[in-house]
């Protein structure tokens, strides 16, 4: 029996719960790492469905989660679930809105996740949300959760992440809490020590023009850097690289923009009311990118304009940035896919996590989990 038990710990992947699973960026990373994701739970339909074209074994719960009865949905999985994951919608606590904190009803998803935690027991669990998570209301839903996890005996990690110190082109921060069961609460994990720029990123793809572009295509060019090849790897067509058709004024205006230029350098009458940062301005392609966000296809709705073409980036190009791999393919309409890019955390940052807790976990069995993580490096 104990030599039985000791095979299945040397040879079973850690099973994994993703909650607020989105397009399933978490998951992505945890599977890279060696993970099994289980069970999901994502209440858009859209989203959903794109989550399970690129991952048929996976349980998806299409509901919204304060629907669910949890204690019938989740109980069952007691005791073999290794790891709860999820980012619970954090529209509260955002930089945009009026920010309602403790009076809105939204910022408290947060205990929705921590019932299934509750319910489950994994040994680990791990939860991003938006930094302002740390100090809304100084510091008052931080001291919450600690508080809430110590009490069901999880010590917490917790701390902001910069998913292009990881890997990622891309200048993205997250709140990370990470929490394990009866013992002390793995580190962050350390920055990669090298960045990856926008054009590392996209450059292969530098060639539509407004309106151009097929949801699936042939390749034009080889891979230009190694973080391209990475992301090509295992894929035969290209998908999702659809160039916005934008408007003749809209066409006029990027014309007068030069490479590694804004909206400082158009006439009065091209200026525009937008309140976003980055407005008609150009993505530089030596650097790090800023938040790709679910509108990334409007020049008017941030540094989202392409480094030289005139027209925004496309979902395949926004996806590359978030660290996508070329063989995950965003379906329903684009509005629908550029939520499921601009909401979904980073698999390789989420990588990077679940990298540092099966190290974790490993080093406290004193066994080798079965080695099937998808090694990233770089020469």
């Amino acid at each position: 029996m104990q030599q039985n038990k000791l095979w299945r710990q040397r040879h079973m992947k850690p099973k994994v719960i993703d909650l607020f699973s989105g397009v399933g960026g978490m998951s992505l990373g945890f599977e890279w790492a060696g993970c099994e994701v289980v069970l999901a739970n994502e209440y858009d339909k859209s989203i959903a469905n794109a989550y399970v074209h690129n991952r048929k074994k996976t349980n998806m719960l299409v509901e919204d989660i304060t629907r669910l009865p949890l204690k019938d949905t989740f109980e069952k999985y007691k005791g073999k679930i290794d790891i709860v994951i999820g980012g619970p919608p954090c529209q509260g606590f955002s930089q945009k809105g009026q920010r309602k904190t403790i009076h809105d009803e939204r910022n408290f998803l947060f205990k929705y996740f921590f019932n299934v935690v509750e319910l489950v027991r994994p040994k680990y669990f791990v939860m991003e949300n938006v930094p302002n998570l740390f100090t809304s209301e100084n510091g008052f839903f931080k001291n919450e959760i600690i508080e809430m996890f110590e009490n069901i005996e999880y010590s917490l990690t917790a701390g902001i992440l910069n998913a292009a110190d990881y890997g990622v082109p891309q200048n993205r921060k997250r709140a990370v809490i990470i929490g394990k069961l009866g013992g002390i609460a793995p580190n962050l994990p350390e920055p990669v020590g090298y960045n990856i720029s926008i054009w590392d990123a996209i450059s292969d793809l530098a060639y539509l023009d407004s309106g151009e572009g097929e949801e699936e295509q042939e390749y034009r060019y080889n891979a230009q850097s190694e973080y391209q090849s990475m992301l090509r790897a295992g894929s035969k067509n290209l998908t999702n690289h659809v160039a916005t058709n934008h408007s003749l004024l809209a066409l006029e205006r990027l014309s007068l923009i030069p490479p590694n230029s804004g909206k400082e350098v158009l006439p009065q009458e091209h200026l525009t009311k937008s309140i976003y940062s980055g407005t008609w301005t150009r993505m530089r392609k030596e650097e790090v990118s800023v938040t790709i966000t679910t509108r990334f296809d409007t020049p008017s709705s941030g540094k989202f304009t392409h480094p030289f073409l005139n027209r925004a980036i496309t979902v395949r190009e926004a996806a590359r940035i978030q660290s996508f791999p070329d063989t995950f393919k965003f379906t329903g309409n684009k509005g629908s896919q550029m939520k499921q890019v601009g909401n979904a955390v980073p698999p390789l940052l989420a990588k990077s996590i679940a990298d540092v807790l099966l190290k974790d976990m490993r080093k406290e069995e004193g066994t080798f989990l079965n080695d099937n993580s998808r090694e990233y490096t770089r020469a």
